[in-house]
């Protein structure tokens, strides 16, 4: 299926997804270009190891969602909260479905698909939690530049979940996973440390990027761009060779578990967040 581009003659609400708004924030070019033209950047092979990581979280604390008590690893770091039993989680969860949200001004449907949604006993305020998952020799954290688009994506979630009229707290939560290196082999298993991570959000910036971002698709004309897949397009133009998509620089993964959603590495690489990514739509998101 074609995908649904911009027309600035439409009164139609335009939907766009969570990582389409990274996207713009990472190149207002490949921006345009995907959103105006369909021009989308080079896609790799879909994060199967992180989708597994993702859907093996989401079964675990569903087990405590039916039965309304803590997980362990809440307990463990002090938070006094259960897996929230709201009736739109699933569709909350689903790729291209999410939580939803037209935002008149702008005339954008934003969505975004979340992995889960806790609720804290003291307060009574709904908590955003996001999975990701790596393989490194140190600590997970988010203490690289690069992460900046982790934290984005948690206020977006929250910003999306405030306009459904609830409660959110401002204080998220990763549920960080990390492949373990130092086993002394294989076997046919991986196992892993988790990290829970706070992270208090602050989405003040969302409505001034709809408002930036809806300006860029009225443009005729893509505006200026720099980032790595525009400058090859640039150096391969200016040489008279062809721009193949095989022949781009090769990504680096960007999102954690699945978060497969998400938006290329080999499979060995699929567990890596040492490097900075481009922003792209994540093949378990579509958000």
């Amino acid at each position: 299926m074609p995908p649904k581009l911009f027309d600035p003659a439409s009164p139609k609400p335009f939907a766009l997804s969570r990582s389409k708004v990274e996207l713009f924030l990472d190149c207002p070019r490949c921006f345009w270009l995907d959103r105006r033209l369909g021009i989308a950047r080079p896609s790799g092979p879909p994060f199967n190891l992180n989708s597994a990581v993702d859907q093996l979280l989401k079964n675990e604390f569903d087990r405590y969602r039916a039965a309304q008590q803590p997980h362990p690893l809440m307990a463990a770091a002090g938070l006094n909260a259960v897996p929230h039993a709201h009736p739109q989680l699933a569709a909350w969860r689903e790729n291209f479905k999410g939580v939803r949200s037209v935002h008149r001004s702008t005339g954008f449907e934003l969505f975004g698909a979340i992995d889960d949604l806790w609720r804290d006993l003291d307060s009574g305020a709904l908590i955003v939690a996001d999975y990701k998952a790596t393989s490194k020799s140190g600590e997970v954290s988010l203490d690289a530049a690069w992460q900046i688009s982790y934290k984005r994506q948690m206020e977006f979630y929250q910003w999306l979940l405030r306009r459904q009229g609830l409660e959110v707290a401002r204080r998220g939560w990763f549920v960080y996973a990390n492949g373990l290196r130092d086993r002394p082999s294989f076997d046919g298993r991986l196992e892993f440390s988790i990290r829970m991570i706070p992270y208090d959000g602050d989405d003040g910036w969302v409505e001034g990027t709809l408002a930036q971002i809806r300006a860029t698709l009225m443009l005729a004309e893509a505006p200026p761009g720099d980032c790595e897949f525009c400058s090859y397009a640039a150096k391969a133009s200016a040489v008279g060779a062809p721009a193949h998509p095989r022949s781009t620089p090769r990504r680096r993964p960007i999102r954690g578990a699945a978060s497969a959603a998400a938006d290329t590495p080999t499979t060995g690489d699929l567990f890596s967040d040492s490097a900075p990514p481009p922003a792209q739509a994540s093949p378990r998101r579509g958000a």
